[in-house]
């Protein structure tokens, strides 16, 4: 089929081949939360930095369109849990597993020292944190004289309810006046080594305007990679109504295609979330009691209230209950003596199906915010629903001006509690079939680093979703400001700027340009259709070594074939066909670490006809580590996560910190 031409004008004038260079003592790709915290901290450090990304960077990133809570701030003033109790917690619930949340002590640990005190900057740089206009007073959750309010737990107040709808903002104002250079509408393509070698020291990175076509050459002393994971691998419902991923949009794989051709090491990248699909409906979008949502009554089709229970299934006596754990418990979210992370908190009844099947409660369910305390409500709808960048614009901006009135009206909830932490289980409406899979934040996987959050190459940081672990906004917001540091301090360490490599700078610019020269080939969406039935075929649920070296075998056949006949009659087109390409290396990523691993993972949520049987050793807390070699080979081991806290580091997560912090 022929590329598809278009009879609008380009708005923008076009500047093929025309080859900028910018030189920068840190080189941030990615400019969302994590990348503005390590630009600002970065450039608080006395170095040039410049910031790179294909969106706006007042709003890019997932973070871009807000926030409602903070999570891990453990050094508060009200929190009665301190960071080392945390990773003593941490350390006794579950070893540190190889996906997940939670996935890497290192970076857990970060967040956990630092989160309260980048949450203190974004307030000076002019972000609300606080109940200031005290509309939330003699609220359970607000502590009056700090006017904090937390989320969640109500007893150990750690998690942080704020207004940060806006929270893009302030950062982006201080890294105008900090004078942070910031190159937006440009993708980065490739990162530059030293003699072109994977593996070898990162000197810098190609880029391409996606509103002129012009290609861009950054020199770099050091470089941060701030992009998020791949989304739409599995499946783009453009022809279907709701959302498919709960990532930015621009998330395309850049990021995993740059360090997977630069020789970085991956982990954990098997993990993948069953609940992708085009019929979904937009996250957070239909009634449920967790996330935003914690703590909302649930009723059934005749208004009977669905009781609720705490970590052991006992009934709870009041509506607060909710929000505090049991009296053995010191820790809401975690329970100790249990191997695996898991929300152990209050919530609805586990048999809530059965009770169903057996008359008690009648079909659909709804969310009644009607019947809670009016502060609790308020701080669900005004607070969390109306501040959270997923929920802000679909879900309360869209609803409240449909008339949508929380104290009268209700809500169908299209999620079942039905297991341990009920309302995760999908009931049915709204969601895909198994072979429909998301690769995000939930995932745990990507880039393996160091203490000092750099790759196993050196110059080469990683901060945010994109490294192992990655989670959410405080996490990629401590990461940021952390690998800020230390990104500037390399640079303070050299001096002058790397020569580069003129063949491999060359050769890209080639392969760049290539869909703008061909005529009559593909469309990016025909590789794009083709890209998501491969994954859903080769790489959904039923995993065995024949299948996934067949989709390799497959995914290898776009890339030597149908890629080099896309064509792109525009830099819009272009750049939409670079990012495919990039999506096909994160599938071939995910692949390759689905080999690797051998044994079945309930933590990862990996499973494989051909497993093999446990080890002594369960490969939950082992990471599955592949990366691809100067020579095209691509090689696997294993590695405990353990190895944060073995020589050359040290035994515990304190020591490691301050000997590694630059504070």
């Amino acid at each position: 089929m022929g590329s598809k031409s278009t009879s609008i004008k380009w708005p923008y004038e076009l500047k093929y081949d025309l080859e900028t260079s910018i030189d920068a003592d840190v080189l941030i790709i990615g400019g969302g939360i994590a990348g503005c915290h390590a630009a600002i901290e970065a450039a608080r450090s006395g170095v040039s930095v410049t910031v790179v990304d294909k969106a706006p960077i007042i709003r890019s990133g997932n973070g871009g369109t807000g926030v409602d809570h903070w999570h891990s701030a453990f050094t508060n003033p009200c929190s009665k849990i301190t960071p080392d109790e945390m990773a003593d917690i941490f350390f006794k619930c579950r070893p540190p597993l190889a996906g997940s949340e939670f996935g890497s002590l290192p970076s857990f640990y970060i967040t956990a020292r630092e989160s309260y005190d980048v949450l203190l900057d974004v307030e000076k740089m002019g972000m609300v944190i606080r109940d200031l206009g005290d509309e939330f007073k003699g609220a359970a959750f607000r502590d009056d004289e700090t006017k904090l309010m937390f989320a969640y737990d109500y007893k150990n107040k750690y998690s942080i309810r704020i207004p940060g709808g806006q929270i893009k903002i302030p950062l982006y104002r201080e890294m105008k006046k900090l004078g942070v250079r910031m190159v937006e509408h440009t993708m980065i393509t490739s990162l530059l080594t030293d003699t072109e070698q994977q593996g070898k020291r990162v000197v810098g990175a190609t880029g391409l305007s996606i509103r002129t076509g012009e290609f861009f050459v950054f020199r770099a002393k050091s470089t941060l990679l701030c992009a998020g994971l791949a989304n739409r691998l599995w499946v783009t419902g453009g022809d279907f109504t709701g959302a498919q991923d709960s990532t930015a949009d621009p998330n395309g794989g850049d990021g995993i295609a740059l360090a997977w051709d630069a020789g970085a090491e991956f982990a954990s990248m098997e993990a993948t979330v069953p609940t992708s699909g085009p019929l979904r409906y937009p996250s957070y979008s239909t009634g449920n009691a967790h996330n935003s949502w914690y703590g909302c009554q649930l009723v059934d089709n005749e208004g009977k209230e669905i009781p609720w229970v705490d970590r052991d299934g006992k009934p709870l006596k009041s509506f607060m209950d909710r929000f505090y754990p049991c009296e053995d418990q010191r820790l809401f979210i975690f329970d100790e003596g249990e191997r695996y992370y898991a929300l152990s908190g209050a919530r609805p009844i586990a048999d809530l199906d059965k009770r169903i099947n057996d008359g008690e409660f009648k079909l659909p369910l709804y969310a009644d915010l009607s019947a809670m305390p009016e502060l609790e409500r308020k701080s669900i709808w005004r607070l969390m629903l109306a501040n959270e960048g997923r929920t802000r614009i679909p879900v309360h901006q869209n609803y409240t001006e449909a008339g949508f009135d929380p104290e009268k009206d209700l809500l169908q909830v299209n999620m079942l509690p039905a297991d341990a932490y009920a309302a995760y289980k999908p009931y049915a409406n709204g969601l895909g079939s198994p072979q429909w899979r998301e690769h995000n934040v939930r995932s745990g996987g990507g880039v393996i680093y160091d203490w000092d959050l750099q790759t196993n190459i050196d110059g080469l940081f990683v901060a945010g979703q994109y490294m192992v672990g990655g989670t959410n906004h405080s996490h990629a917001a401590c990461t940021g400001r952390y690998a800020g540091r230390h990104a500037a301090a390399r640079a303070k360490k050299m001096t002058g700027f790397p020569e580069l490599c003129l063949f491999q700078k060359n050769a890209e610019k080639d392969r760049v340009y290539a869909p703008v020269k061909n005529t009559g080939g593909y469309h990016w969406k025909e590789l794009r259709q083709a890209l998501n039935r491969i994954m859903r075929e080769y790489c959904s649920v039923s995993l065995c070594a024949d299948v996934l070296n067949m989709g390799l075998y497959w995914l290898r056949e776009l890339k030597e074939n149908e890629v080099n006949r896309i064509s792109a009659s525009n830099p819009h087109e272009l750049a939409r066909s670079l990012e495919w390409v990039s999506r096909i290396t994160a599938g071939e990523v995910i692949m390759h670490s689905s080999l690797a691993r051998k044994t079945n993972s309930s933590v990862l949520g990996f499973y494989r006809l051909d497993a093999e049987p446990d080890s002594p050793a369960p490969e939950d807390d082992v990471y599955s580590v592949v990366f691809k070699g100067d020579d095209g080979i691509v090689s696997s081991r294993k590695l405990s996560p353990l190895f944060y806290f073995k020589p050359p580091y040290a035994p515990t997560c304190r020591e490691n910190y301050e000997a590694h912090c630059l504070l």
